[in-house]
C-alpha cells in the first residue's frame, strides 16, 4: 500500500478521534453553560412555571399565583435601573414600615417568589418579589451566580427605603438568591437598614453545587466543571473556581437564618453545617427532614413559616 494512502488513513483516524473524543469534551460544557446560565431569548426564564414536569414545582408556582391573586389589591408593579439594567418586580404594601425582598434562584421569576412571601406578611412586613437580572421582565443575558447581581439587591433596598419609606429590610434568598444577598450584605455599600438574611439552601461555592449536580447525573467533573467555571469567571470577572459564599459568610454582621433539608443533594447537610459554623454573626440553623433543593417549604409549610416569623421576632423586631 502506498505511503500516501497509509497517511490518509491515519489522518482520517485522527480526525475521527478528534470529533468523537476531543470535540465533545469541550462542546458539551459549552452547551451546558448556555443551557444553565445564558438567557438566549426573553422566552427563557420568564414569570411562568420553570418546570412543568415536577409536581412540587407546579404546586409551589400555583400557590404563588394564588397568593398574588389574593393580595392583588395591595400590588404595585415597580421598576428600578441598576448598573444600566432595567429591573422589574411586584411590591405588596400591607401598610407596614418594614419590607422583605424575596430573591429566587436560577430560572425563577417574581411570580414564583410569591410562594415564599406569606410568613413575612404575617410577621408585619411588606413584600417585594423581583425578577432577577436576566429573568422575567428584567434586562440581562447572563446568570452570574450572584457575582454581578448583588448590587441589584442593594439598589432594590434603597428603592424600598427612599421611595416606600421602609425603615427595615430583610432578604430571603433561595440558592443563588441567598448568595447574591450575602454578597450585598458583606459589601461596603450595604446600607445599615438591611437588617437580616434568611438563606434557604445557601451553597458554599457554585462550583461545589454544580459538581454535586454532575455527580447526581453520573457525569464526570473533569473537564466539564473546569470549563464551566472558566466561562463563569470570564463573564463575571470573579474566580468561580475558588470564590463563593464560603469566602464571605465569616464577614457577615447581620443575623442569618440558615434553612437546610437533610435530603438536599446539592447543598447537602455537611455544606450547610460548614456555612453555619463559619458565620460569626447572630445566627440560627434549622434542619428540615424532607425536601429536595429549594423545595423545603412545600414539605413542611407550617414549620418553615413559623421558623421565619420566630427568627424575625427574636433577632430583628425585638
Amino acid at each position: 500500500m502506498p505511503g500516501w494512502t497509509i497517511g490518509l488513513i491515519w489522518a482520517g483516524i485522527i480526525a475521527l478521534l478528534f470529533f468523537l473524543v476531543i470535540v465533545p469534551v469541550f462542546v458539551i460544557p459549552l452547551i451546558l453553560y448556555n443551557i444553565l446560565l445564558v438567557r438566549s431569548s426573553k422566552k427563557k426564564w420568564t414569570r411562568k412555571c420553570s418546570d412543568t414536569k415536577d409536581q412540587e414545582q407546579i404546586e409551589m408556582f400555583a400557590q404563588g399565583q394564588k397568593w398574588l391573586g389574593n393580595y392583588s389589591s395591595r400590588k404595585e408593579s415597580v421598576h428600578i435601573v441598576s448598573e444600566g439594567f432595567n429591573l422589574y418586580g411586584e411590591y405588596f404594601d400591607f401598610g407596614f414600615d418594614k419590607a422583605a425582598i424575596i430573591i429566587a434562584g436560577r430560572s425563577e421569576g417574581c411570580t414564583y417568589s410569591c410562594y415564599f412571601s406569606d410568613p413575612y406578611r404575617a410577621a408585619g412586613y411588606n413584600v417585594l418579589v423581583i425578577d432577577n437580572r436576566s429573568h422575567g421582565l428584567s434586562d440581562g443575558k447572563f446568570n452570574n451566580v450572584g457575582f454581578k447581581e448583588w448590587p441589584d439587591i442593594i439598589n432594590w433596598a434603597k428603592f424600598l427605603h427612599q421611595e416606600k419609606a421602609c425603615k427595615s429590610i430583610v432578604c430571603h434568598g433561595i440558592c443563588i438568591g441567598s448568595a447574591a444577598a450575602l454578597y450585598a450584605f458583606t459589601s461596603a455599600d450595604c446600607p445599615e437598614y438591611m437588617n437580616a438574611l434568611v438563606a434557604d439552601g445557601m451553597f458554599s461555592r457554585f462550583r461545589d453545587i454544580f459538581e454535586n449536580h454532575l455527580k447526581k447525573r453520573h457525569h464526570a467533573k473533569f473537564p466539564t466543571s473546569n470549563i464551566v467555571m472558566l466561562l463563569i469567571s470570564i463573564a463575571s470577572g470573579r474566580n468561580a473556581f475558588k470564590d463563593g459564599p464560603v469566602n464571605y459568610i465569616g464577614k457577615m454582621k447581620k443575623p442569618v437564618l440558615f434553612i437546610y433539608s437533610r435530603e438536599d443533594k446539592f447543598s447537602p447537610p455537611d455544606m450547610g453545617q460548614k456555612m453555619y459554623d463559619l458565620c460569626q454573626a447572630p445566627k440560627k440553623l434549622v434542619w428540615f427532614e424532607h425536601g429536595v433543593h429549594s423545595h423545603v417549604r412545600i414539605n413542611a409549610p407550617e414549620k418553615y413559616d413559623q421558623t421565619i416569623i420566630s427568627f424575625l421576632k427574636e433577632n430583628v423586631d425585638e
